[in-house]
């Protein structure tokens, strides 16, 4: 925490967060799909749970929508972990014992303290999907996370196309490119993706159920190059919430130029 303090030249309050957003063109009726690096913005007076109410403050749950991946990778097929893998005699006991998803109690802990934090508010609400779900508040929070399909869960039947059509926002505060969650629709529109199947433990009709489900291979590490592209275009709007930089840029540009990008650009293909 020191080093934190030290390098905070203001201090950051909701008061002043809330000043940020507004500062970077945040309005209240907005529909935002938000990414965060809370220690990029430096020391925060309250933390995680003053950031999320700057965005309470300023992004009206009547009249404006914020929604945040919530995904659980740790909830997924042993036999595809890596970096650690695990011995493969422990597979059948992983997918027998890992606690089954729960829209309300799963936590997100590798997406980051905000998502987490925010997940657990009592007027947030969030996708059934066991390794990608998302959690919104506002107006349209419900639609946005209903239906969400178990097959390729970022895909057309995910809340990433509810937001697409919406016309929504990418608010990325103190995250890059490569953390930009929209990218991946336009993975997924893009032709001769390479398909595969994952697993995660569900409730189904009161039973904890192993379910298999159908995806295709992901490739964020090319989304930085799709990122510097929206920018070379003016498509991203640039700022500072408290030290981090902040970035604010069209669902539908960075869906488009993704499906653009992996229309020639897939290391994964279908044979």
């Amino acid at each position: 925490m020191k080093k934190l303090i030290n390098q905070t030249t203001e201090l950051n309050t909701v008061v002043s967060l809330a000043d940020d957003l507004r500062r970077l063109g945040i309005k209240s009726d907005m529909t935002l799909l938000v990414h965060t690096s809370l220690s990029k913005i430096g020391w925060v007076n309250g933390g995680a749970a003053a950031l999320v109410e700057a965005l309470f403050n300023v992004v009206d749950k009547e009249s404006g929508t914020l929604v945040m991946p919530t995904h659980t990778s740790d909830l997924s097929e042993p036999s595809k972990w890596e970096d650690p893998s695990v011995p493969k005699s422990w597979w059948p006991v992983i997918r027998e014992t890992m606690p089954a998803y729960d829209p309300k109690t799963t936590p997100c802990p590798y997406m980051g303290v905000v998502p987490d934090l925010f997940r657990t508010y009592p007027d947030v609400l969030r996708s059934d999907h066991p390794t990608v779900s998302f959690a919104a508040r506002g107006k349209d929070a419900k639609d946005i996370v209903s239906n969400h399909t178990l097959d390729f869960g970022l895909g057309e039947h995910s809340p990433l196309k509810k937001l697409y059509d919406k016309n929504a926002l990418v608010l990325a505060i103190g995250t890059d490119y490569d953390a930009s969650t929209a990218m991946h629709l336009g993975e997924y529109r893009a032709p001769n993706a390479e398909t595969m199947e994952e697993g995660a433990p569900r409730i189904v009709d009161g039973q904890r159920v192993w379910q298999t489900f159908k995806d295709i291979e992901l490739e964020e590490e090319h989304f930085l190059i799709v990122g510097y592209q929206l920018e070379e275009d003016g498509r991203v709007k640039t700022g500072k919430i408290g030290n981090a930089v902040a970035k604010l840029y069209p669902v539908k540009d960075a869906v488009d130029y993704s499906a653009r990008f992996f229309t020639t650009h897939r290391s994964f293909t279908r044979n």
